[in-house]
C-alpha cells in the first residue's frame, strides 16, 4: 500500500476514525477479481470473501459497483451467500450493476433494472459491419442487456485492435445517442444517464454515511473517484484507492492510495477491518 501524498495519509486516518459509519464501494474486475482473457471466467480473489466478512464487522455497508450486469457479478462472486454472511456480521452488501442502473441488496435478494436504452438494439445490428471494416471481426462482443462491450484482449494485437476500434465505435454510438466507456482492452457502449459516481453518491446519501472509500482500477471508475473527492470537499471523510495495473497507469495520479491489484485491495480491506 502506497500513499500518494501526506494529505492522502491524513484522509486514510480520517476514514479510520469513523469506520462504523463508513460505506465502501468496490469495482469488480481488476479490483475484487483479477482481470482474465475470458470475461465469463472472472472470479473473486480467493481471499476477498474473508476480507469482506471481516470488514462487515466494522463498517456500515459495502457495495460492489460494476459495469457487469448485477446478476452476472452476483453469480461470479457468489455474492448472495456472501451477502447473507455479511449481514450476520453487521453490514449489508449491495450490488449496483451496469454502472448503477441495476440494484440488488442482500436483504431484498432481487434485482431492480430499467429498460434497455433506446438505440442499443440498432447499434448491435450495425456493430458487426464496423468490426469487419476495422479488421476485428473476431473481437468478443458481450451483450449485457443494458450495454454492449467489445473486448480485444483475445486478439493477436489487443492494444492495436483497441486503438483501431475506438473511433468507429464512438461514431456508431453517437449516431444512436449512446456513450462509450473505454477500458482495459474493452470498449463499452451504454446510455450516458448513469455512471459509478452517481451510484456512489446515492449510496452514501441513502446510508447516511459518515465516510466513504472507493476502490477501482479502470476509466469507468473515474466518476466514482471524483465523487469521493467532491464529498470530501463538502466535509465527509473519504479515501480513493487505485488497484494499479500496467494497463491503466493514469488512474494512479487520481488516487490517495495505490495498491497492487486485487491482492493489494484485499490487504487494504483487511487493514481497515483490523481496527475494531
Amino acid at each position: 500500500m502506497e500513499f500518494t501524498s501526506d494529505d492522502a495519509r491524513a484522509h486514510y486516518d480520517a476514514v479510520r476514525e469513523v469506520l462504523d459509519g463508513v460505506v465502501v464501494g468496490l469495482d469488480f474486475d481488476g479490483t475484487l477479481s483479477p482481470v482474465v482473457d475470458d470475461p465469463e471466467a472472472a472470479r473473486l480473489h480467493p481471499a476477498a470473501p474473508g476480507a469482506l466478512l471481516e470488514l462487515a464487522e466494522v463498517v456500515r455497508a459495502v457495495a460492489v459497483i460494476t459495469g457487469r450486469p448485477a446478476r452476472q457479478a452476483i453469480a461470479m462472486g457468489d455474492l448472495d451467500a456472501l451477502g447473507n454472511a455479511m449481514l450476520d456480521r453487521g453490514a449489508e452488501l449491495f450490488v449496483f450493476g451496469q454502472y448503477g442502473n441495476e440494484r440488488w441488496s442482500a436483504t431484498e435478494q432481487r434485482i431492480r433494472s430499467p429498460r434497455p436504452p433506446a438505440g442499443l438494439a440498432s447499434f448491435e445490428r450495425e456493430l458487426p459491419a464496423v468490426l469487419r471494416s476495422a479488421g476485428a471481426s473476431e473481437a468478443y462482443v458481450e451483450e449485457k442487456g443494458l450495454a454492449v462491450a467489445v473486448h480485444t484482449r483475445r486478439m493477436d494485437d489487443p492494444v492495436g485492435t483497441f486503438e483501431r476500434l475506438v473511433k468507429p465505435i464512438s461514431a456508431l454510438a453517437e449516431r444512436h445517442h449512446l456513450t462509450i466507456e473505454p477500458g482495459r482492452n474493452v470498449i463499452e457502449v451504454r446510455s450516458g444517464d448513469m455512471h459509478k459516481g452517481h451510484a456512489l453518491r446515492t449510496f452514501v446519501a441513502q446510508q447516511e454515511a459518515t465516510g466513504v472509500v472507493f476502490c477501482g482500477d479502470d476509466l469507468g471508475d473515474v466518476e466514482a473517484f471524483e465523487a469521493v473527492r467532491t464529498l470530501r470537499a463538502d466535509g465527509l471523510p473519504g479515501l480513493v484507492v487505485c488497484s494499479a495495473s500496467t494497463e491503466q497507469p493514469d488512474l494512479v495520479r487520481l488516487a490517495d492510495v495505490v495498491v497492487d491489484g486485487p491482492q493489494g485491495v484485499v490487504d487494504l480491506l483487511a487493514g481497515l477491518a483490523s481496527r475494531r
